[in-house]
């Protein structure tokens, strides 16, 4: 395990050093006429103080986990564990809110009987999950990243969920939190008109689900790339939920492991170009 641990460290030492001899993530962005005018808001972000962010951090590579902070925000005035036990035991989530509560970020009800609170108003999930998945890029692809970014001159409103710098290439990812059944045409829109406007060397259209995507989420891409280009286009099958456009386009989930299914993107499009 020493020796697997010492060569994690040796390969993020690599990508770090490779990562100071390419062009920087803005200077990425200014070459393509884009200048950030805001990023990573934090009115709705739900994270804890620097003494535990990496334990929460680790906890938010639980699907469970994330699951259960949904249901906390959606619960957030009152709560009790079997308000938001719905995607694991009662054991386990005692072990979560244990650690919310460690964490500072809900408290007891005074007065009440096991009922707890957020301790700030959050709106959504949303911010939450951008802001884990620009730190597991940072973290597991060496990548720099920023997440929640408004353009001065975007030719397309909106956010940019994510954008990262790989070695000297550019990811875009939209990051969805709803469940497909929540997903819309104008969506699918959004996501293609800022790919087409960003140009980025990949983009991907992650979902944070273990549902499937090919009964709604593709068929409404394929619709929207007929759309645009009056032909059928195809959305091809990687494996499993994971569909690619021509290699530069992905959408995924997060099923068995967000982690993987980014590398497995990220391997077709970027890393084994000249093997394919």
């Amino acid at each position: 395990m020493d020796e697997i641990s010492s060569l994690r460290s040796e390969i993020k030492r690599l990508k770090k050093a490779l990562s100071e001899l390419t062009p920087p993530l803005e200077t990425l962005l200014n070459r393509r006429g884009f200048k950030v005018h805001k990023k990573e808001p934090s009115d709705d972000l739900l994270i804890p103080t620097d003494r535990y962010i990496n334990s929460f951090y680790k906890m938010m590579k639980r699907y469970s986990f994330r699951l259960f902070l949904r249901d906390v925000i959606k619960h957030q005035i009152s709560f009790t564990i079997e308000d938001v036990a719905k995607y694991a035991t009662n054991e386990i989530t005692r072990e979560y809110i244990g650690f919310l509560k460690k964490a500072g970020l809900i408290r007891a009800i005074p007065g009440s009987r096991n009922r707890y609170r957020l301790i700030k108003g959050i709106k959504s999930f949303g911010e939450t999950l951008e802001w884990f998945m620009a730190r597991l890029i940072e973290e597991e692809f060496g990548a720099k990243t920023i997440w929640g970014v408004k353009f001065k001159r975007a030719k397309v409103g909106g956010d940019y969920d994510l954008i990262a710098k790989i070695d000297s290439s550019l990811l875009y990812m939209e990051v969805k939190s709803s469940p497909p059944k929540q997903i819309y045409d104008k969506e699918i829109k959004a996501f293609m008109d800022r790919v087409l406007d960003l140009s980025p060397d990949i983009s991907i259209f992650f979902m944070d689900t273990e549902l499937r995507m090919k009964d709604k989420i593709v068929p409404m891409f394929e619709a929207e790339l007929k759309r645009r280009y009056k032909k059928e286009t195809p959305v091809e099958r990687i494996e499993k939920e994971l569909f690619h456009i021509r290699k530069k386009v992905f959408i995924i989930n997060s099923k068995d492991s967000i982690e993987a299914n980014i590398r497995t993107a990220l391997n077709l499009s970027l890393f084994r170009k000249r093997g394919i």
